[in-house]
C-alpha cells in the first residue's frame, strides 16, 4: 500500500482501486460476477484500463444486507482470491470484517483487508499484523442489515473523525505498519444524503489523521436520490463525486467504472499538479 502524497513533495495522480462483485446480493447488479472465470475476465479488464488494485467482495454490503457464514463466504471467495494473487500484477484486497476469512485470504496471498466494521472485532487487527498487511479503516455504525435505522449525529464530519482515530490507534497498537493504513469515511454506511454530501464537501479535514484517504461513492444510493436515476445510470454522478474528492483529499477511489474514472481522475489531478 503506498499513498499518493509523493515523499519527496509534491503531487501523485490518485490511486484506483477496481470492485469485484461476488456477491448475487450486491447493489449494483450489472457489477456481480458469478464464476471464478468471470472474476477474472474483469479483473484481466480493470487492471487494462488503470486499476492500481482490485477489491474482492463475497458477502454484499448494501442496507438491509444479511450476513453469510464465514464458510460460504470463503467458500465463494478462495478460489477468486488464489487465482488473483498469483497470476495478477497488482496489490488484492479483499473487503471482509471476519477474522477467519481475513486469515485464510491472507494466507493465500491478498495484501489488504477492506474491513467495513472499522476493526471492530479485536482477532482482526493482530492477525493483519502478522501478516504485515495492509487495512482500509471504514465508519460504519451497526451493520448493514440495520445501519439506516439510527442516522443521528451530533457532529457527522467530527463523530466520524473520532471513530477513525479510534481504528488508526487499535490498527498501530496491534502493530499494523503506520504506512499500511488507509482510512475510509464510509459513504452511504450509516448516513443520510445530506450526511454523505456533508463528508464530502468537508473531506479535506480527514488528511488531519495523516492517513491515505480512501473514498467510495460509486453509484450509490445517494447519488441516485439527487439525480432520481437507478444504480444502472449513476456513472455521471459517481465521477462527479471521484472529482470533488480528489480535489479534497481522497487518494484512493474505490470505483466500478475504472476506465471512465481514470480519465476524470487524469484531469483533475492536472489541475491539482498546478496548484500545488
Amino acid at each position: 500500500m503506498t499513498s499518493a502524497i509523493n515523499p519527496k513533495g509534491g503531487f501523485e495522480t490518485p490511486k484506483i482501486m477496481g470492485i469485484i462483485n461476488l456477491s448475487p446480493d450486491s447493489f449494483y447488479p450489472d457489477s456481480r460476477v458469478p464464476t471464478v472465470s468471470a472474476a477474472l475476465k474483469v479483473a484481466e479488464r480493470m487492471i487494462e484500463e488503470g486499476a492500481d488494485y482490485l477489491d474482492v467482495g463475497a458477502e454484499s454490503s448494501r442496507p438491509g444486507a444479511m450476513p453469510i457464514s464465514e464458510e460460504e463466504e470463503l467458500s465463494i471467495i478462495l478460489p477468486v482470491i488464489s487465482h488473483l494473487c498469483k497470476d495478477f500484477p497488482v496489490p488484492v484486497s479483499v473487503d471482509t470484517y471476519k477474522p477467519g476469512v481475513a486469515q485464510q485470504v491472507l494466507d493465500e496471498g491478498a495484501s489488504i483487508i477492506n474491513d467495513i466494521t472499522g476493526l471492530r472485532y479485536p482477532e482482526m487487527a493482530p492477525i493483519i499484523a502478522e501478516y504485515n498487511a495492509g487495512v482500509i479503516i471504514m465508519h460504519m455504525r451497526g451493520s448493514p442489515e440495520n445501519m439506516q435505522e439510527d442516522l443521528h449525529y451530533d457532529d457527522c464530519v467530527g463523530e466520524v473523525k473520532r471513530f477513525l482515530e479510534q481504528g488508526i490507534e487499535t490498527a498501530e497498537s496491534a502493530g499494523i505498519a503506520s504506512d499500511r493504513i488507509w482510512v475510509d469515511p464510509g459513504i452511504g454506511f450509516g448516513k443520510t444524503v445530506g450526511q454523505n454530501l456533508e463528508i464530502l464537501a468537508h473531506l479535506n479535514s480527514f488528511t488531519s489523521l495523516q492517513k491515505p484517504l480512501l473514498l467510495g461513492t460509486s453509484r450509490k444510493s445517494f447519488i441516485g436520490k439527487i439525480l432520481d436515476l437507478p444504480v444502472a445510470e449513476r456513472l455521471e454522478g459517481s465521477l462527479a463525486t471521484a472529482v470533488v474528492g480528489v480535489m479534497n483529499g481522497a487518494r484512493i477511489l474505490r470505483v466500478h467504472d475504472v476506465q471512465e474514472t481514470c480519465r476524470a481522475i487524469k484531469i483533475a489531478s492536472e489541475i491539482l499538479k498546478v496548484q500545488k
